[in-house]
């Protein structure tokens, strides 16, 4: 099945999809502060620059869209044109998110990823996590 629009269409849609500050980010980022915790967003000089980091806590927090990084959720669908393009890009999104993680952890980082599909559910599971932490550091 081939595109729905013509490509300068798709082009300028996609030109429009965000890379940060989304409204999920944002929804993460007004609970994190609202609990109390203060963090540094999109720090460039950690693996993945993630979407938040508590570097009290040494921990990064990514909030991934599942279309994006292919989450095992009813929101993630492939396209059903240029199927092989989007596999390829998906599959390589997924094997750099395992990297980062693995190279955050390894520096001695917590890595946590948020998904779209359950933001309330993560967040609270984040701020959960977070006051373990805060518990042993006190």
């Amino acid at each position: 099945m081939t595109d729905k629009v013509d490509a300068e269409t798709r082009s300028r849609i996609m030109a429009r999809v965000r890379g940060k500050d989304t409204k999920p980010e944002l929804a993460v980022r007004k609970a994190l502060h609202a609990a109390g915790f203060r963090f540094r967003l999109h720090r460039k000089d950690l693996p993945g620059n993630p979407d938040i980091t508590l570097p009290r806590y040494r921990t990064a927090v990514f909030v991934h869209g599942c279309f994006w990084h292919g989450h095992d959720c009813a929101r993630f669908r492939m396209p059903s044109s240029n199927v092989a393009y989007w596999r390829r890009k998906i599959e390589r999104n997924k094997e750099r998110d395992a990297a980062v993680l693995e190279e955050l952890q390894r520096m001695g980082w917590r890595a946590w990823v948020v998904w779209t599909c359950e933001i309330e559910k993560g967040v609270r599971e984040l701020i959960r996590f977070l006051e373990d932490i805060k518990k042993d550091l006190d």
